[in-house]
């Protein structure tokens, strides 16, 4: 029974990191690339990030989906950005999931969207949008 809830766990797993892959490859494929081009070791990239080098190996191979803090800091030390990271981890982030449970209608929005299938220059259209409203922020 444990090997088969281990099997499901890292399935899982690797769905999620694969998930809401937008370009680029996978979470860890992005990664792995950004850090071979910094030419920056394994090893070296782990200790600067204050984690083990087996669980950013596990990260690159998309064996393990990192928290919201550790794609953080790879974002600021491989100069990617988090929302891209987030996105291909299968994330949306403690302030996003807080701002869902407060404001139904934005988790509407996005069953819509994802009830759709909007295409990829749909969405970049809905994202120019939220940024022009952005300026209107606090407002109800």
């Amino acid at each position: 029974m444990s090997s088969i809830l281990d099997e499901w766990t890292v399935c899982r797993l690797r769905l999620s990191a694969n998930m809401a892959n937008i370009s680029g490859g996978t979470l860890g494929e992005v990664l792995r690339g950004a850090r071979v081009k910094l030419d920056l070791g394994l090893r070296e990239l782990a200790k600067q990030l204050g984690i083990t080098p087996s669980y950013l190996s596990d990260i690159e191979y998309d064996r393990r989906v990192p928290s919201e803090d550790v794609l953080s800091q790879l974002a600021k030390a491989l100069d990617l950005e988090l929302d891209h990271l987030m996105a291909l981890a299968g994330r949306v982030g403690d302030t996003a999931e807080r701002y869902l449970k407060r404001h139904p209608a934005a988790g509407v929005l996005f069953r819509r969207i994802s009830d759709r299938q909007l295409p990829e220059h749909d969405l970049k259209k809905l994202l120019q949008e939220v940024d022009k409203l952005g300026g209107k922020k606090g407002r109800s």
